[in-house]
């Protein structure tokens, strides 16, 4: 005998019983009556043309398929070719690390300035075709980034800067500063920025309106897994990038190597620092292959079928402040004159802004990681370019993808509430803080250096190259080409080491009478050595704590990562439902704002300023940096990331505590109008 609204009665005119129907149920009568197919509902294919075998991709794991493919090409070109290229760009092109991390935050401008406008207008657009949009311009920005290789000439190295101590002073040419020192190479910046912008313009509608493309065309249940699927196979994506741009930094920059008459020229090879790796090739070939992908996404209806009916079963969980019925009531959306009031909104939910600025403190660690992981693996356990982006891809970018499926997989199963998955979350991220500890132990001390970290033999004095044994060498400053003493210490040069002569074996050099090498001499075939001697590259590193970071590096990506699904779930689930893209393109917005474009720029200033030896030439200008200081650096990047996470767990209890479901009864009730509306 109570009334609830929640159910509607029905009866026949024959004065029959009535029975109760569900709201969310359709009321049948002698011949069963299914929601009418949105507009936009059809087949897949050009126009007239709808092949039959096309149809056979008109669904939902159909198009989960596609936009996975250009996910991961997508995540390939930004996140990993770009990431593992940063060490290279800078040397071959002059850059410090600060401007490198202008280059990777440029992305995230172009990502901010488009987002909400392309979400609010999308929202009701034909969002597959949104996506061949979003082919065109990453394929563009593919092309435009490998440019500078193609016009900036071969890259020369210079010729012999291991040359040994001369006390003539003649031993280097060109060693004054003159106008033909200074190169023009830093103005390619610009480019890399403008391929960057043009990238970002194709990476708005991917996270936008292609995850609530996904959301609308799958049922409730399933829309964290296919979202979990869509977002793992972006993180595939730097995986592959990672682990293909790191083969193709062993291939020379030019391919061939140069051509020399001169005797005395040694083969330059990986271990070199002059040597740079053929980071171009990856860019244009995806180029062509995101290109191909326009031609799948053209072909997609506005709506796949069944997405009416998938929508009619769904029952809101909008946190209750009033918003669902305000935009329902209003229309709220329609035109351009609601922008303003639709971003007010959204604006003024608590639960939703919580929500963003967590997610974009993680963003600024993950951004900054995905960055310069390569670049602090390489400097502080003393591993090539190639091995130290190999490495950072097989542990973040794996571990990142395992925590997007985990979660999504643990969302759907559990039919998780919006409400416990925000408590989900704040699991997640505390396991992750604790394991951020990793960084204060498993850490390395600088090799000696000498003149850098230590003295040459108790003569001269830190952060000074020169000493009384290299005094009368005339060494040249700004010619970075390090060797190893016998004494295990590292130095600047073999002119810097004092090193009198060489010998030529097999193409590669071994210098002895170093003055500045302090050791005994050593035995060769049983007859003693040439005094004091040294061997071209870097020291070998004591330090073996590098699997235990790796081990600890990849268990808390795993954490951090499964708070990225339901996230984007909960976002989802707590505004109204003609609002779900653009809420996307706002909380993208902060993203960037709060944690992408500053992340790569403060992680770059951090390294930075650990920096103990920077490349000078003899203008003076200061170039990259040769050598960190490794604690420092260490410490830095810890903190960083912990303050975050920090602010992370607040902002997401703090959405625990603002969200207010809607009761039964709105939930129900506001399906009966949309029922009505596709029923006639």
């Amino acid at each position: 005998g109570i009334e609830n609204p929640a159910f509607e009665t029905s009866c026949s005119s024959s004065g029959q019983p009535c029975r109760a129907v569900p709201a969310g149920a359709v009321k049948r009568s002698s011949v069963a009556v299914e929601p009418a197919p949105f507009p936009g509902e059809g087949p897949c294919g050009w126009g007239p043309c709808t092949p039959g075998v096309l149809q056979l991709c008109n669904n939902s794991k159909g198009y989960l398929a596609v936009y996975s493919l250009l996910a991961i090409f997508q995540g390939i070109v930004v996140n990993g070719l770009i990431n593992i290229s940063i060490s290279t760009i800078e040397k071959r092109y002059e850059l410090n690390s600060s401007l490198t991390g202008l280059i990777s935050a440029s992305y995230d401008i172009a990502f901010c300035m488009l987002s909400l406008f392309v979400s609010y207008f999308g929202e009701r657009g034909h969002k597959p075709r949104w996506l061949a949009f979003s082919a065109f311009m990453l394929g563009l920005g593919s092309l435009v980034f490998s440019l500078p290789h193609f016009s900036s000439g071969r890259y020369q190295y210079g010729n012999k800067p291991e040359d040994t101590c001369q006390t003539s002073g003649t031993t280097f040419v060109n060693a004054t500063c003159s106008a033909s020192t200074e190169t023009s190479l830093h103005k390619y910046l610009y480019v890399f920025i403008l391929g960057q912008l043009l990238l970002g313009v194709g990476g708005t509608p991917l996270y936008t309106l292609g995850t609530a493309f996904i959301d609308d065309s799958v049922p409730k249940h399933k829309s964290s897994l296919y979202i979990g699927i869509g977002y793992s196979m972006s993180l595939l994506g730097p995986a592959i990038g990672y682990v293909l741009g790191g083969q193709l930094l062993k291939v020379y920059i030019d391919i061939q190597m140069p051509k020399r008459q001169d005797t005395t020229y040694t083969k330059v090879d990986q271990d070199d620092p002059r040597w740079l790796g053929a980071w171009w090739i990856g860019f244009v070939a995806c180029f062509f292959a995101v290109w191909f992908l326009i031609i799948p996404f053209s072909c997609f209806p506005r709506h796949l079928p069944g997405t009416a009916k998938i929508q009619a079963e769904k029952i809101s969980e909008t946190h209750d402040d009033g918003s669902q019925i305000l935009v329902q009531a209003n229309n709220i959306g329609k035109s351009f004159r609601d922008f303003p009031v639709a971003l007010l909104i959204l604006l003024r939910n608590p639960v939703l802004m919580s929500l963003i600025i967590a997610s974009s403190s993680e963003a600024l660690v993950a951004t900054g990681f995905a960055t310069f992981l390569p670049k602090f693996i390489e400097n502080q356990f003393g591993k090539p370019s190639s091995v130290s982006a190999t490495l950072g891809g097989l542990v973040l970018i794996p571990a990142a993808a395992l925590g997007q499926v985990i979660s999504g997989l643990l969302v759907s199963k559990c039919k998780l509430s919006c409400r416990s998955i925000i408590k989900f979350m704040i699991s997640t991220c505390t396991v992750a803080l604790i394991l951020n500890t990793v960084f204060l132990f498993a850490k390395c001390v600088n090799e000696p250096f000498a003149g850098v970290s230590e003295t040459y033999n108790g003569t001269g004095s830190l952060h000074n190259l020169t000493a009384p044994c290299n005094a009368n060498c005339s060494c040249l400053r700004s010619l970075y080409y390090p060797v190893c003493g016998s004494d295990e210490v590292q130095y600047f040069n073999p002119c810097y080491a004092g090193c009198a002569s060489y010998r030529l074996n097999n193409m590669e050099k071994t210098y002895y009478n170093c003055s500045c090498v302090g050791t005994k001499p050593k035995r060769e075939n049983g007859s003693e050595s040439l005094l004091y001697q040294a061997v071209p590259g870097k020291c070998q590193t004591r330090c073996k704590v590098l699997p235990l970071f790796l081990a600890f590096f990849f268990f808390a990506v795993i954490f951090t990562f499964m708070a990225t699904t339901p996230t984007t779930v909960a976002i989802l689930r707590c505004v109204p439902d003609k609002q779900r893209s653009f809420a996307l393109g706002v909380q993208l917005v902060f993203l960037r704002l709060l944690g992408s474009i500053p992340g790569p720029i403060l992680f770059g200033v951090a390294i930075d300023s650990s920096c103990i030896l920077w490349d000078i030439n003899e203008c003076g200008t200061k170039g990259a940096c040769w050598v960190y200081d490794n604690e420092r650096m260490a410490y830095l990047l810890m903190g960083i990331s912990a303050a975050c996470k920090t602010i992370t767990i607040i902002f997401v209890i703090m959405a625990v505590y603002f969200y207010k479901p809607p009761q039964l009864a709105k939930a129900l009730a506001r399906k009966t109008p949309e029922k009505r509306s596709v029923i006639h």
